[in-house]
């Protein structure tokens, strides 16, 4: 924990409802991972792998679409009109985008819900080590929150893997509003940022939803001088990205680009719950703009010396705004 003056408290995850006050609300991200990693064969011989990061015509998740944006490997050997074959599906590389990803339209009749059902994987980071089975099948599951509900998501919102069922009853009963929301995590969140400056990284559009009575909850916690905790970067994204407009949250699907840097006026994010980040990431940058270039500095040195966990499975931070 850091509060605004003091120094940084360790504390385990359980202490995390002592940490919030009576007419808080925390807002949590209720997006599900898919399984979008398939695994497939070139025309020409060889392997490759498909990861599928959106439908191409639109920004929700929909299993009936036939063309998708996707990241590919080997990236090199598969240029437009490469053929793949994922589980006894045909698919075609229709497009090569500037920046990487590539469009993939799968053959008519392909029914790409059941494909991934019965053969795609949920996309766990390389350092996540899996040998299938049940031991994947656990790794899976692990990697998905317990609010988990909304699919769309090619990685999980990793604040959130802390929660328990038990932590959310103890945070209920001690007065905190929890109202949920949904962002899709996709390749803005976890793509290392490009350029030499922060001001050249472009972020990719990601889309939420926000619950009329979630933004009836965050106004009337405004309203009334209570704070809204976001549960990871991914809330606070989609909380200031629907208030960028004239400062309220406003209701309703959308997307954002929205890159937090330092300097950027926050308008509805009281206080965050969120990982240790890597260095490069926007991630990083982002929680260094909300707590204060110098606090998160002091607070990534206490926590590299004590050997705290990086990385999806590591561990939290909570921080309130500078």
């Amino acid at each position: 924990m850091i509060d605004p003056n003091g120094a940084p408290e360790h504390r385990g995850f359980a202490e995390f409802p002592t940490l919030l006050r009576a007419g808080d609300v925390l807002v949590v991200n209720e997006t599900r991972v898919v399984r979008a990693r398939l695994r497939a064969t070139r025309a020409g011989g060889g392997g490759a792998e498909i990861l599928l990061l959106r439908p191409r015509a639109q920004a929700r998740f929909d299993p009936a679409a036939r063309e998708w944006l996707a990241l590919v490997r080997p990236g090199r050997k598969l240029p437009t009109g490469a053929r793949l074959n994922a589980g006894g599906a045909g698919a075609t590389i229709v497009e090569v985008l500037a920046d990487g990803p590539r469009v993939i339209r799968f053959d008519d009749g392909v029914d790409v819900g059941a494909l991934l059902e019965r053969h795609g994987e949920v996309p766990l980071p390389p350092y996540v080590v899996s040998r299938g089975g049940a031991a994947g099948a656990a790794a899976a599951q692990r990697y998905q929150t317990v609010f988990a509900r909304v699919p769309g998501s090619v990685a999980a919102p990793t604040a959130s893997l802390h929660f328990t069922g038990e932590i959310l009853a103890e945070i209920r009963a001690r007065g905190v509003t929890i109202a949920p929301l949904v962002l899709d995590v996709g390749i803005a969140t976890f793509r290392p940022m490009n350029g030499t400056t922060i001001d050249e990284h472009v972020m990719h559009a990601e889309r939420y939803a926000i619950p009329p009575e979630t933004a009836a909850a965050v106004a009337a916690a405004r309203r009334d001088g209570r704070r809204v905790v976001a549960a990871g970067t991914t809330v606070l994204r989609a909380l200031e990205g629907a208030a960028l407009r004239d400062g309220v949250v406003h209701a309703g699907e959308a997307e954002t680009q929205l890159f937090v840097t330092p300097g950027f006026a926050f308008r509805v994010v009281d206080a965050l719950l969120t990982n240790f980040h890597l260095p490069r990431s926007t991630l990083l940058v982002l929680v260094a703009a909300f707590a204060g270039y110098e606090r998160i500095r002091g607070a990534y040195r206490e926590a590299i010396e004590r050997e705290y966990r990086f990385f999806s499975f590591g561990d939290a931070m909570f921080v309130e705004r500078a």
